[in-house]
């Protein structure tokens, strides 16, 4: 049974230990490469694979934490904790990664070492671009699974699971300082300057960078709160709209306490003739109906409320960014 749990939480995860097993094992070739040959790009490029690694085992920490039930402090559970470590895995790139590679590159164009040998270069990128090549595919073939056929970047602005989008990021980060690296060992050899490989380690930490700064910006909109997808928000509506009972909903509100939780706020006016016992057994159908119709809705709050007393959103359309 245990082992049976074991495998299931692999496999529901394959994007993250796909990711993680790639890159503990390039880390070490690229930091081996980096010794003996003495190349910046290539030492910078050890850490990157080294930070990416410790960003899925937070990732994976985060999804764990995620999972714990709700309890009196935390009545809406401990989802959005995977959302602050998702926040965290964006400064360590910024940090450790882009700063590493700065340092690291001005270092060695500011005393350039001698060049060496560059054969074990040449053979840990290539064994570097098959592995990180596999796990990035891993990565695309998971996000388009589930990004409905909408553009690449707008699924990374409606996704609400850090995860998926991290990785793909952090990978094809890696696949790019790959080649940026093994760009910067050849024009050193070929022209003989041993500064251009500097120069290459720092355009990897700009590319890290960069990177980080795009995480940091999705993963702080997750943490602060972000709504449901207009098509949800709309299915909601247009349930409420059927009702006979309810004569105008005046907003629904909703925000992602998890990837796969959503808390539901409704402002509704009733029908002034509707008893009050009606109006209980009324709302309890409706928030039954509601979490049947969809399994992310894991909370309902329905207010009864005179519209013109209300403030009052419009009926979001499909396709677009609910309020």
């Amino acid at each position: 049974m245990q082992q049976t749990t074991v495998l299931h939480h692999v496999k529901a995860n394959i994007v993250l230990f796909g990711a993680l097993f790639a890159n503990l094992g390039i880390a070490a070739a690229k930091f081996f490469a980096a010794a003996i040959s003495g190349s910046s790009s290539m030492l910078t490029e050890g850490v990157h694979s080294l930070v990416d690694s410790g960003n899925q085992l937070l990732l994976l920490y985060g999804q764990s934490r995620a999972k714990r039930p709700p309890d009196a402090l935390h009545p809406f559970g401990y989802g959005r904790e995977l959302y602050f470590w998702a926040f965290v895995v964006a400064i360590l790139i910024f940090a450790i990664g882009a700063g590493v590679s700065l340092y690291e590159g001005w270092r060695h164009v500011a005393d350039p070492e001698p060049l060496r040998d560059p054969t074990i270069n040449y053979i840990v990128l290539g064994v570097a671009v098959m592995l990180e090549g596999t796990s990035w595919a891993i990565a695309v073939r998971a996000f388009n699974a589930g990004r409905g056929g909408v553009g690449w970047w707008q699924a990374v602005r409606r996704s609400k699971d850090p995860a998926g989008f991290i990785v793909l990021f952090e990978d094809s980060a890696a696949m790019l300082g790959l080649l940026i690296a093994a760009a910067g060992v050849w024009a050193s050899h070929a022209t003989g300057d041993a500064r251009i490989d500097g120069y290459a380690s720092m355009a990897i930490g700009v590319l890290l960078a960069a990177v980080a700064v795009l995480l940091a910006r999705e993963a702080k909109g997750l943490l602060i709160g972000e709504s449901a997808d207009a098509e949800l928000v709309h299915m909601i509506w247009s349930r409420l709209e059927r009702r006979a009972e309810i004569t105008a909903v005046n907003h629904v509100r909703t925000i992602h306490t998890a990837p796969d939780a959503v808390f539901v706020a409704v402002s509704a006016d009733f029908d002034d003739g509707l008893a009050m016992g009606a109006a209980e057994t009324l709302i309890e159908s409706m928030e039954s109906e509601l979490k049947t119709a969809d399994s992310r809705i894991t909370s309902i709050y329905i207010r009864p409320e005179k519209q013109s007393d209300a403030v009052a959103f419009p009926k979001p359309g499909r396709g677009l960014r609910a309020a």
